[in-house]
């Protein structure tokens, strides 16, 4: 589906895919475990080592910037994962010089990064979570070592802006509007990687926090920024194959409007390519329903129909090949089945003489 007018994307076919990495990044099998990463180990101060998992852009944010963070935190002895949150859907504002106790060593490792950078960092339980530990969320066992994947996704120094809990509703809602544009600008030039970036730090002025305090107008002119993000991250993940994430960026919208004919597109779209085409086929019928005319969603049911009938020939090849026609009966045959009955029934007549005589005696 063509997305044209205001805080919307153009879909396309095109292949765009993220820059790789410059170093060997191994994922673990499984998910909730860190990457291996092949990168050198840099100590940046005494309790924190770094190794880049991918090259960032620009300067390091100064004292006192803003900075826009995903995390994923492990206990380096038991590698327990107490914190995501890509999974929470929550982007973490840092403001350095400004953080909690706890997240001193975040802080540190934050403040050595670029734009877009992405890095695995160990840190000492002097710059964690301490002596005690915490027995809340998150759980964090006494005098643990930390490890964190970080992610961060912009920043902005002081000079340039306020913290967010400074800003009034309106100052919020225009700083995310102009990175919903910039994202627009940047996934206009195939930079799919810095146009999600953009989108995360709009959302990230949109937080479940500020939403919950906002009705009437304010609440519509939040959801005007807000919901087109989403969609666009939407795309996003679609061009990069990701699709799971590209579903739940969907669901958020549909959760506040279940009729969004884009987020009931891109999420069918994602569903036919994990091949859950039942739940695409819903989708794009509901589509169908609400916009009628659509010629988009028409070829995608009809790429869906012609999916179900290749499958349904192939499964048919299939059994017709586990369960062929019976063999023909050759002379051979025969003869094995009335040498078999002729014994049959010499057996069936000893059996009757034989009760016969006992009956007799």
């Amino acid at each position: 589906m063509e997305e044209t007018g205001e805080g919307s994307i153009r879909e396309d076919s095109k292949d765009t895919s993220e820059e790789a990495s410059p170093f060997p990044v191994f994922q673990n099998e499984d998910d909730d475990l860190p990457p291996k990463v092949g990168s050198p180990e840099e100590e940046l101060v005494d309790g924190v080592t770094k190794q880049i998992i991918k090259e960032g852009q620009g300067d390091t944010p100064q004292r006192h910037a803003t900075c826009f963070v995903h995390y994923r935190a492990w206990t380096v002895s038991t590698m327990h994962k107490f914190q995501d949150t890509r999974k929470e859907q929550q982007v973490l504002e840092l403001v350095l010089g400004h953080e909690k106790e706890q997240l001193r060593g975040l802080a540190i490792a934050v403040a050595s990064m670029k734009a877009g950078e992405s890095a695995l960092f160990k840190v000492g339980w002097k710059l964690g979570y301490g002596k005690e530990g915490n027995f809340s969320f998150p759980n964090v066992p006494p005098m643990a070592d930390l490890v964190y994947e970080v992610e961060l996704i912009g920043f902005e120094n002081a000079r340039e802006g306020r913290p967010r809990a400074e800003m009034t509703v309106e100052e919020r809602i225009e700083a995310a509007d102009r990175r919903r544009v910039d994202g627009n600008d940047a996934f206009k030039e195939d930079k799919v990687g810095e146009a999600m970036q953009k989108y995360e730090m709009a959302l990230a002025y949109m937080g479940d926090d500020f939403m919950f305090q906002l009705f009437g107008k304010y609440k519509d002119m939040a959801n005007a920024v807000k919901n087109p993000c989403h969609l666009n991250m939407a795309a996003c993940l679609l061009r990069l194959e990701q699709y799971e994430e590209a579903i739940g960026q969907c669901n958020v919208v549909l959760a506040e409007d279940e009729n969004n004919v884009k987020a009931l597109f891109r999420r069918g779209k994602a569903q036919a390519a994990l091949g859950r085409t039942d739940n695409a086929r819903a989708d794009f019928n509901k589509v169908r329903a609400l916009a009628p005319n659509d010629k988009a969603v028409l070829k995608e049911l009809k790429l869906i129909a012609q999916h179900d009938k290749e499958l349904y020939e192939k499964q048919r090849q299939l059994y017709k090949g586990l369960f062929g026609p019976p063999p023909l009966e050759t002379p051979s045959l025969k003869r094995k089945k009335w040498v078999r009955a002729l014994i049959d029934w010499f057996l069936s007549l000893f059996r009757a003489l034989k009760l016969g005589r006992r009956k007799s005696e």
